[in-house]
């Protein structure tokens, strides 16, 4: 009986454990089957991630850069990331030290992954209640995130992944390799819109240095940005930024890479903070936009802000500073608030390198406005080189093809409608195409360019170099253009003569070299011929005359025999240029109101002591001639229903010497009467006094020769 009831007794026991025993085993084996999967799972995912040679690096770009011609920076073109990527020995050691210190102290000791540091990452997520605070990556993890993972996500799945990539990066690169990667790839916060991305930025934004020169408190600083750039960012929070900092310092003498006395001195500096604009500052802001826009017309825009291009321009910076110096002493008309101003551009005629851009300073509101390469102006008779060469190009004789140069003149249009052209001065007469040149006839060049085509001259002025929209109407054969062209392109377009017909693009860059070697010469092209040597030659033996005897003379000559030119003056006489070249440069000078039409002056006297100033400072006494071609273009007087005949011009000639022989003979009389009337008042005062002796006439004093007179008077000086 007993024994039944110590049973009984007993048996609620057992009940009891089973019902405790089995839900545990339950959750055992579901526990189990669930860390199964889970592995599984993780397993898979983990296996899934693509092989690494597969993946293209996440573009993080680098900074791009200008060089003048002799190497000095001009400046940095800006873009959303400041990167300048350097060498493992250019970042020094205690920049290294901070960063395995803070980041990943067993960086050394283990591979690509830390299991040390995954275990107390998951211990200390576990007591915050599953949050994660504690970071597990490693320097080769973060350098996979930075280098492959786009956006990257805090889930597992990314993790596990991240994890298998850098076990690959881990195998197939050194330790040093890995931690120069990722000091040249992570984020060290962001200061005016811009981003610091990698050390070198990092310190020349923080500091003004290069990362080689930080020392201990500067480089534990930076080293303890890239896990929370915003937070600690020393601009924005400077208590945050040193308190961080101390703590990387801490870090350093635990890990026995400092001493004891060197962290408790260096927890007394301050931040030391010294804001740097390298990445900001533009030494020549005219040149630099004018680079940085030719470089997008050609890679574009993504490439040279964030490919770490180097482009070094083509200016000379000797021939820039004579340029400056023409420009500021040689414009007469010239000065500030409202007067005229200058623009002055200089090719080489062998390459369309840019070697001169001189401006003088913007009005107000144009501050950043370059006249040398921004400027649209009225180019006035300095078109009409165009209008020459195209009748050269149609065969069309200078010498022996005579107009009318008479003015005012009234044409017809073809097509209907009618052009009245004046000269700049009354008169006129028959002259030959030569001599219409040397003096600028505005009534000869709009004949000449019904008669060659208007269409045939915007052809020609494009093939040459000008850009600029052209209508291939009658009135650009004298500079009436819809919207002008600016001085560079007629640098460049007059070139095409000077290099004997083959024009070269006018480039301001000489040479760019890219992140992987790869370097692009400019300029180094032969160029394309759009004349014979022969027509340039017979358009330049025309152009010297307007040095020599025609509008340039007196205000052009550098003292050279192959020096070639044409003036130009635009209606009203607002613009003034003048337009010339030698075998080595071709440079072009506007004067002009930039924000009116009001007078300047004429582009001899006004435009043509600039250019002869710079000229002749740029050729430092050296005087190469042109080219002599092997072969001349057959020329032949044109005849059409403009043109006139020589003798038409050997009459006139005669009519005038004969008028001029009776004024001379009527003028004679008239002063011999008069010195009659004078004689015959004194001699009856002194008619006692003798006769004096006459004294021997005096050597005539010699003078330089003057130029010939235009057959036919009064033309356009212009």
């Amino acid at each position: 009986m007993a024994t039944r009831i110590r049973r009984r007794r007993r048996k609620p026991q057992h009940s009891r454990w089973k019902k405790i025993a089995i839900p545990i085993g339950l959750l055992v084996i579901v526990v189990a089957i669930a860390g199964g999967i889970a592995a599984s799972w993780a397993l898979s995912i983990y296996n899934s991630a693509p092989p690494l040679s597969s993946l293209k690096p996440v573009q993080k770009g680098r900074s791009s850069a200008i060089y003048a011609a002799d190497g000095s920076l001009i400046g940095f073109i800006r873009s959303d990331n400041i990167r300048q990527p350097v060498s493992a020995a250019a970042l020094p050691e205690t920049l290294k030290d901070a960063t395995v210190a803070i980041e990943d102290k067993n960086f050394y000791n283990h591979g690509a992954l830390d299991p040390e540091g995954i275990a107390r990452a998951i211990w200390k997520d576990a007591l915050a209640g599953g949050k994660p605070v504690q970071g597990a990556s490693t320097i080769t993890q973060q350098l996979v995130r930075n280098l492959y993972i786009q956006n990257p996500e805090e889930t597992l799945k990314r993790k596990l992944i991240e994890a298998h990539l850098a076990e690959d990066l881990f195998e197939k690169h050194t330790r040093e390799w890995i931690l120069t990667s990722y000091l040249n790839t992570a984020p060290y916060g962001t200061v005016e819109g811009q981003t610091a991305v990698g050390a070198e930025a990092a310190a020349q934004t923080y500091f003004s240095k290069p990362a080689k020169d930080l020392n201990l408190t500067e480089a534990a600083l930076i080293a303890g940005l890239p896990q929370a750039p915003s937070e600690y960012n020393p601009f924005f929070d400077p208590k945050a930024a040193l308190k961080r900092r101390n703590e990387v310092l801490g870090t350093m003498v635990e890990q026995g890479y400092i001493t004891f006395s060197e962290y408790r001195d260096a927890r007394t500096h301050g931040l030391g903070l010294n804001p740097g604009d390298k990445y900001r500052v533009i030494n020549d802001p005219f040149l630099f936009d004018l680079v940085q826009q030719e470089l997008i017309d050609k890679y574009g825009i993504n490439t040279v802000r964030n490919g770490g291009l180097k482009a070094y321009t083509t200016i000379v910076p000797s021939l820039q500073a004579k340029a400056e110096a023409a420009v500021a002493e040689s414009c007469y008309v010239c000065y500030p608030e409202g007067g005229p101003a200058a623009g002055l551009a200089s090719v080489d005629p062998n390459t369309g390198a840019i070697v001169a851009l001189a401006s003088t300073e913007g009005e107000p509101g144009e501050e950043q406005f370059n006249y040398a390469w921004q400027a649209h102006r009225q180019p006035g008779s300095s078109f009409k080189t165009f209008v020459l060469t195209t009748a050269i190009k149609q065969g069309i004789d200078p010498y022996t093809t005579y107009y009318n140069g008479t003015s005012p003149i009234t044409l017809q249009i073809p097509g209907g409608g009618v052009w009245t052209v004046h000269n700049a001065e009354a008169g006129g007469g028959v002259m030959p195409l030569s001599a219409a040149t040397w003096a600028s006839v505005n009534v000869i060049f709009a004949q000449l360019d019904l008669d060659v085509g208007p269409e045939n001259v915007t052809e020609t002025a494009k093939q040459m170099g000008i850009e600029s929209p052209l209508q291939s109407v009658p009135a650009e054969a004298i500079g009436g253009l819809a919207i002008g062209v600016t001085p560079l392109e007629m640098a460049d377009a007059y070139a095409t003569l000077a290099n004997g017909g083959v024009h070269h693009d006018a480039t301001a860059v000489s040479r760019v070299e890219f992140p992987n070697g790869k370097v692009d010469e400019f300029g180094s092209g032969e160029g394309e011929r759009v004349l014979t040597p022969g027509q340039a030659w017979e358009v330049t033996k025309l152009l010297e005359g307007v040095i020599t005897q025609g509008t340039g003379a007196g205000y052009t000559s550098i003292g050279c025999t192959s020096e070639a030119g044409k003036t130009g003056t635009s209606e009203e006489e607002s613009d003034a240029w003048f337009v010339g070249y030698t075998p080595r440069y071709s440079t072009a000078v506007w004067v002009g109101h930039p924000q009116s039409r009001e007078y300047t002056g004429f582009g001899g006297p006004t435009a043509g002591p600039i250019w002869q100033n710079y000229m002749s400072a740029a050729a430092e006494g050296e005087c190469p001639e042109f080219e002599v071609p092997s072969s001349l273009p057959e020329l032949s007087a044109l005849n059409s229903s403009h043109t006139r005949s020589s003798s038409e011009a050997s009459s006139e000639e005669e009519e005038s010497g004969e008028e001029s022989e009776e004024e001379e003979k009527e003028k004679k009389k008239q002063e011999k009467e008069e010195k009659s009337e004078e004689g015959e008042e004194e001699g009856e005062e002194e008619e006692s006094a003798p006769e004096p002796k006459p004294e021997p006439t005096p050597e005539p004093t010699p003078t330089p020769p003057s130029p010939p007179p235009s057959i036919g008077g009064g033309v356009s000086p212009g």
